[in-house]
């Protein structure tokens, strides 16, 4: 399921899919409905999303000789109509919590989206809102990077539906 090894430098965008003729995104949802007990695509996809948010979610241990090394975790949910929630929890090194709900509305956005995960750094970083800052920052990982594209893309899709 989760596509080769892809080294970047600029931007990125999840791969195409949805092409004619191909039954590439149906054996997708099928997959992931299976491996996540679910007959509803957005719950599938929801899941996805956050086990892939957990697995790649950045941590204090991978950030040495950073400055203000954090653990950042992230959880998505669906709000309204075309609403994408984001959770976001920022942990410093003396163990403070600060957590950010932000609200994210799909209308009018590419799914298809950017990321960059730089050669130099520990970051891989996911679209940007509005204000010009990045709405996902998981741990520098290519391969993890390409899947969470992949799944918010197909996730941004469903969203746009309705």
């Amino acid at each position: 399921m989760i596509s080769a090894l892809v080294v970047a430098t600029g931007p990125l965008r999840a791969a195409e899919t949805n092409t004619l003729g191909s039954d590439e995104p149906a054996r997708y949802l099928a997959e992931l409905k299976s491996l996540y007990l679910t007959g509803d695509e957005r719950q599938a996809l929801l899941a996805h999303a956050n086990a892939l948010l957990k697995t790649y979610g950045l941590r204090a241990s991978y950030q040495v000789g950073q400055p203000d090394p954090h653990d950042l975790d992230y959880r998505l949910d669906v709000g309204g109509p075309g609403e994408l929630r984001i959770r976001e929890e920022r942990r410093d090194a003396s163990g403070n919590l600060a957590v950010r709900n932000r609200s994210l509305s799909v209308f009018g956005l590419d799914p298809y989206l950017q990321y960059r995960c730089p050669t130099q750094g520990v970051v891989c970083t996911f679209g940007n809102t509005p204000g010009g800052e990045p709405w996902l920052t998981i741990l520098r990982d290519p391969q993890g990077a390409e899947e969470l594209a992949k799944a918010l893309s197909f996730l941004l899709r469903n969203l746009q539906k309705g």
